[in-house]
């Protein structure tokens, strides 16, 4: 069984994030929450309902709250959310 989505779990997703994958984090701020001039992005929370997220967008850090399409069961379900969140961005099915 996965780890549940506490704050240690969310801090070591945002680092994992942050450190790998901030195309993704833009992406994301752009398909899901409704800022498509987003420039670059971190990850600062994931919990279960959703993520929040620090924007830039024309010099300023805009905070973007991105909610999931379902509540997360644990930490294992928030990587395949997370994995298909991009998918879906990239064929613009959002």
């Amino acid at each position: 069984m996965s780890e549940p989505i506490t704050p240690a779990i969310s801090d070591r997703i945002c680092k994992h994030m942050n450190d790998d994958h901030r195309d993704a984090i833009a992406l994301y701020a752009k398909a899901f929450g409704d800022a498509p001039q987003t420039e670059t992005a971190t990850m600062d929370s994931i919990d279960p309902q959703g993520m929040n997220i620090s924007a830039q967008i024309s010099g300023k850090v805009v905070p973007i709250r991105v909610k999931f399409d379902h509540t997360l069961k644990d930490a294992e379900d928030a990587h395949h959310t997370l994995v298909a969140m991009i998918k879906q961005a990239k064929t613009g099915k959002t």
